[in-house]
């Protein structure tokens, strides 16, 4: 198995169809890659819904489904790369989907030490305009290979990209956050790869903008404080424990980027 496709869901809506069918239309051989979506804190009636879909319109794609009781989008992400068979992995969110030649151009452009990135467009939801994504503002079009000082700002989330295994190892997603829990995977596995490598502008991930999603949640001040030092305290603890494994600049803006998200929190 070349790739896994890691989908965490939790109480879907229709807009996890548009998700899978998007995998199901994918110029990747079929038999190269599988799909592990995993149903996590909720049962029925997605459980049924899910298993309904599957059966009817992903016949021939490999489909590993998993139901849990235990909520919490890293737990699901962790069950899903605990089974997943292939040699590179890719998140994607349940809301949102990607191009049909997402998962091959990816995986032209990866290799063990090489993290490959794709372009990105987001939506409003329930809207059909679709707006250039921040951090690809200035994507680089192009099959070149960078370092990785010149593409950090891409790895403040998981989607977008094709990791090979052997850089996640045996490191999971810390469950005790609910935001910020995808920058922080990022930076814990940043010092197992060298470079990133673009695929051309039209591997494209969707990108859904829900403002009933857990990002727009409002939270209380002591939340937000509470999850902002812990997020800063699990930076510095992985820096510091090993400081000449890990880029200081791109930890020292990851701790900008939580105090920014944190002011930002309050201001809304």
């Amino acid at each position: 198995m070349k790739v896994s496709v890691i989908i965490p869901s939790y109480k879907p809506k229709e807009y996890l169809w548009k998700c899978l069918d998007s995998i199901a239309n994918q110029t990747f051989p079929k038999e190269k890659f599988e799909v592990i979506v995993v149903l996590n804190g909720c049962c029925e009636p997605w459980k049924s819904q899910i298993e309904a879909f599957i059966k009817s319109r992903m016949n021939g794609i490999n489909v590993n489904f998993i139901q849990t009781e235990e909520g919490g989008v890293s737990n699901a992400r962790n069950i899903s790369l605990d089974v997943a068979k292939g040699e590179y992995v890719t998140f994607i969110d349940d809301d949102d989907y990607v191009s049909p030649n997402y998962i091959e151009e990816l995986y032209s452009n990866a290799s063990p030490d090489t993290i490959s990135l794709c372009n990105a467009l987001f939506f409003n939801d329930g809207e059909c305009t679709f707006k250039e994504y921040y951090v690809t503002k200035n994507y680089k079009e192009t099959h070149s290979v960078y370092g990785f000082q010149v593409a950090r700002k891409y790895f403040s989330g998981t989607w977008m990209k094709l990791i090979h295994r052997d850089i996640i190892g045996n490191r999971r997603f810390d469950k005790r956050f609910v935001n910020g829990e995808d920058a922080l995977f990022m930076f814990l596995i940043s010092d197992r790869f060298k470079y990133v490598k673009f695929t051309p502008k039209d591997a494209i991930y969707y990108r859904r903008v829900r403002n009933d999603s857990a990002q727009f949640r409002k939270k209380s001040a002591k939340e937000i404080l509470l999850n902002t030092t812990n997020m800063i305290f699990e930076y510095s603890k992985i820096y510091f424990r090993h400081p000449f494994s890990y880029n200081f600049g791109f930890y020292f803006t990851r701790v900008l980027a939580a105090i920014h998200g944190a002011w930002g929190q309050f201001v809304l």
